[in-house]
C-alpha cells in the first residue's frame, strides 16, 4: 500500500470546501477529519464523503496521533491561532493567505515549525498558476531581458468584507506573484485607497511596490468594480507579457517589442527606436492551481521536497502588506518594509496560544 499522508481540514466554508474537494481526490492523502463551528457545514460534507468524521472542535483532530497534517482555512483572524495549535500538537501546517494578521505572529509561526522540524506552507494560489511558473521560466532564461516594471488588477464587484480591507483580502495574491517573478521583496510600499461602503474597510487599493534596484510593481485591488478582472502585465526590455486569468485558454500572450537606443545619436527624439514583433500565445498546462498546491504540500511531507510557499514567504507577504497599511493611515506616502525579523529561539517561542 502506497504511504498516505492522514489530514484533517479546520474550516470548511467556501474556500475550505475547495481545498475539501482536492484533498479527497489525492491518491496520496487519507482526509480523516473536517472540522468547522459550523454543524449544518459538516452535515452538507458528510453528504458528500461519508466516511469523514466530523467535529466542532479542532482539539479532536489534533489529540488524534493518526494525524499527520493539518490544513486552515478559517477566518484569518484565527489563522495564528489554528496554526499555533496544530504546530504545537506536532503536526505539518497548510494555512490559507494571508498567513496571519501581524508579522510578529508570523515570525512566531516560522520558528516553532523551524524548531520542530515541521512544514509550514502558506496558500499564495497564484505562485502554483501554470502560467506564472512559464512566465518566471522565461525571465530566468533571460527572455525578458531586464525586467523594468510590472503591474496587477485583481478587481470584482463583492464579495464586501467587514473585518478586512481589499489589501489584505485580495493583494496576497498579487504581491506573493511579484516577489517571485523578480526574486525580492520590495524595500518600500506606497498605498492609496478609499471606504466607500464601510468606515475605515478600504474597498479600493491602488499600492506600488518599490524595489532596490529601481524595478516597482503597481496593483490594483477592488471588489467595489463592475468589471470581473485577473490580469497581470510584465514589462521587459527585450520582451513584454500579458497574462489574462479570465480567459478560458489563451490566457498569456508574449509580445517581442521594446525601446532601443543606439549608442550614438545627434538627439534623442531620433535615437528612439520602437521594436515591434511577433506575438506568441503559448500552449501551457492548465491544471487547476490549487490541485497543484494541495499535491506539493503532501510531496513536501511525504517525501520532503521543499516548499513553494512556505512560511517565510508568507511571513514576506505579510511584512509588506503591514507597510502598505501604514501607508493608507498616512496618505500614501512610502513606508520601509520591516527588515526580516530574526528567527525566535526556541526559548523564547511561545508556549500558549497568544493573539
Amino acid at each position: 500500500m502506497p504511504i498516505k499522508l492522514t489530514t484533517a481540514i479546520v474550516g470548511a466554508g467556501n474556500w475550505g470546501s475547495n481545498l475539501l474537494r482536492n484533498l479527497s481526490c489525492n491518491e496520496r492523502v487519507d482526509l480523516r477529519w473536517v472540522c468547522d463551528q459550523n454543524e449544518n457545514t459538516l452535515k452538507k460534507h458528510l453528504k458528500t464523503y461519508p466516511g469523514l468524521l466530523t467535529t466542532t472542535r479542532m482539539e479532536d483532530a489534533l489529540f488524534n496521533e493518526e494525524v499527520q497534517a493539518v490544513v486552515v482555512a478559517t477566518p484569518v483572524e484565527s489563522h495564528y491561532k489554528c496554526a499555533f495549535k496544530a504546530l504545537d500538537a506536532g503536526k505539518h501546517v497548510f494555512v490559507e493567505k494571508p498567513l496571519t494578521t501581524n508579522s510578529r505572529q508570523a515570525a512566531k509561526l516560522v520558528a516553532m515549525a523551524d524548531h520542530r522540524q515541521l512544514k509550514l506552507m502558506v496558500g499564495h494560489l497564484m505562485r502554483h498558476n501554470g502560467v506564472v511558473e512559464y512566465i518566471k521560466r522565461l525571465m530566468d532564461a533571460g527572455e525578458f531581458g531586464d525586467t523594468r516594471y510590472m503591474y496587477s488588477q485583481r478587481v470584482n464587484l463583492g464579495i464586501v468584507r467587514s473585518h478586512e480591507n481589499a489589501w489584505w483580502s485580495l493583494a496576497p495574491h498579487d504581491i506573493s506573484v511579484a516577489c517571485y517573478l523578480f526574486d525580492a521583496v520590495p524595500e518600500k510600499v506606497s498605498a492609496t485607497g478609499q471606504c466607500f461602503i464601510n468606515k475605515g474597510v478600504e474597498d479600493v487599493v491602488f499600492a506600488t511596490l518599490h524595489y532596490g534596484d529601481g524595478r516597482i510593481a503597481h496593483i490594483h485591488v477592488s471588489w467595489l468594480d463592475p468589471h470581473k478582472t485577473r490580469k497581470m502585465t510584465i514589462v521587459g526590455t527585450e520582451k513584454m507579457a500579458d497574462f489574462d486569468d479570465m480567459e478560458a485558454t489563451e490566457k498569456l500572450r508574449i509580445y517581442d517589442k521594446g525601446v532601443r537606443l543606439p549608442q550614438t545619436f545627434t538627439t534623442f527624439a531620433e535615437a528612439i527606436q520602437i521594436r515591434t514583433g511577433d506575438i506568441l500565445i503559448p500552449k501551457i498546462d492548465l491544471t487547476e492551481p490549487l490541485g497543484r498546491e494541495c499535491r506539493r504540500f503532501v510531496n513536501a511531507v511525504l517525501d520532503n521536497e521543499p516548499l513553494y510557499s512556505d512560511g517565510r514567504d508568507g511571513l514576506n507577504v505579510v511584512r509588506i502588506l503591514e507597510a502598505g497599511e501604514k501607508s493608507l493611515l498616512n496618505g500614501g506616502i512610502p513606508v520601509d518594509v520591516a527588515p526580516s525579523m530574526p528567527t525566535v529561539t526556541p526559548a523564547a517561542a511561545p508556549t500558549v496560544v497568544q493573539v
